[in-house]
């Protein structure tokens, strides 16, 4: 499968990254060992999670994911198979984000205790933490990559002006610099990226992978009225999607997916993928056969008139 490098790292992904935040959540850990190893037999080789997966799930305190990744990779060991990714900043129990030196080394530490390695390929800024200084936030991160502790950093969730002021920290001051963003982006969900981080993303040279890139699950198709929503772990997540808008988009799917014999979750991955600005989405699965859909999306080449009718129909109103 071919692979993408990730912003200006060494570090090369097939086109889809996975979500880890199924792993303790929607998975076990047996079924989880057995989606990983489907995953690496696909040709996917970057895994993306957090120490805050999956806090939120009942009977969870948090790093559920990371500690069955970790438990694979040592069991398998297969570490040098795969990317890792994972994120520090979410509130695990503190009361708030925190991005201060102290707890970046207490956290980074914490998570390759779980994950069982010594090096974390790209450590993520989850939440913005306003109260801290990007450069008291790098500085941290400096101090983990001299000690071997993560190769490349990166950053999620930042305001335009946060991820502005974290660049020019690291360019004037010699600090890391940030080489991958994590936006929510996706056929729904085009706006908040579009017009905030995406061209500093271009013009900086910054390596995207999208997140919630099927809209929790509603741009697969399976979602098309309330009904369908009952008793999914995802409905909290998903059900907003469901208006004209989001149905427009829905039709558009179906008649892609139709002219090309894929799924609609196969064409909404590909939309991200054949956007220039976006390196690879990350997507989750809890099943074999959702696993079709990234096979798909890492082999379609959508034709231009593919992408201006999805564009179309995903429109959004311009901000006056």
């Amino acid at each position: 499968m071919h692979k993408r490098r990730l912003g200006n790292t060494n570090l090369y992904t097939a086109p889809i990254v996975f979500g880890g935040n199924v792993f303790g959540w929607t998975l076990n850990e047996k079924e989880s060992f057995e989606m990983l190893d489907e995953i690496l037999a696909s040709g996917f080789n970057t895994i993306d999670t957090a120490d805050v997966y999956s806090r939120w799930a009942e009977g969870n305190q948090g790093g559920e994911s990371e500690t069955i990744l970790g438990k694979w990779m040592k069991d398998r060991g297969n570490r040098d198979q795969v990317n890792i990714i994972t994120k520090v900043g979410a509130d695990m129990g503190q009361g708030h984000k925190d991005l201060t030196e102290e707890y970046i080394l207490q956290a980074a530490n914490a998570s390759l205790k779980r994950l069982q390695v010594e090096q974390i390929d790209l450590y993520l800024t989850h939440w913005d933490d306003n109260r801290t200084p990007v450069e008291e936030t790098l500085g941290a991160y400096q101090k983990l990559i001299e000690m071997g502790k993560v190769k490349y950093i990166g950053a999620s969730n930042l305001t335009p002006d946060r991820l502005k002021a974290s660049l020019k920290a690291s360019a004037q001051h010699g600090l890391p610099r940030y080489e991958v963003f994590q936006p929510e982006y996706n056929l729904y969900a085009r706006q908040g990226f579009e017009e905030g981080v995406a061209s500093i993303c271009k013009e900086e040279g910054l390596g995207v992978i999208s997140y919630f890139s099927l809209a929790s699950g509603f741009l697969s198709g399976k979602y098309r009225s309330k009904e369908d929503f009952e008793g999914k772990a995802r409905a909290m997540f998903a059900e907003k999607y469901l208006d004209e808008r989001g149905k427009n988009i829905l039709e558009a799917l179906d008649d892609v997916a139709a002219k090309h014999n894929v799924s609609q979750a196969g064409v909404a991955l590909a939309w991200l993928v054949n956007k220039p600005v976006v390196t690879a989405p990350i997507a989750s699965a809890t099943q074999s056969k959702h696993l079709q859909a990234f096979i798909e999306a890492s082999q379609l080449e959508l034709s231009e008139a593919d992408m201006e009718q999805l564009d179309e129909a995903s429109a959004y109103m311009e901000k006056v």
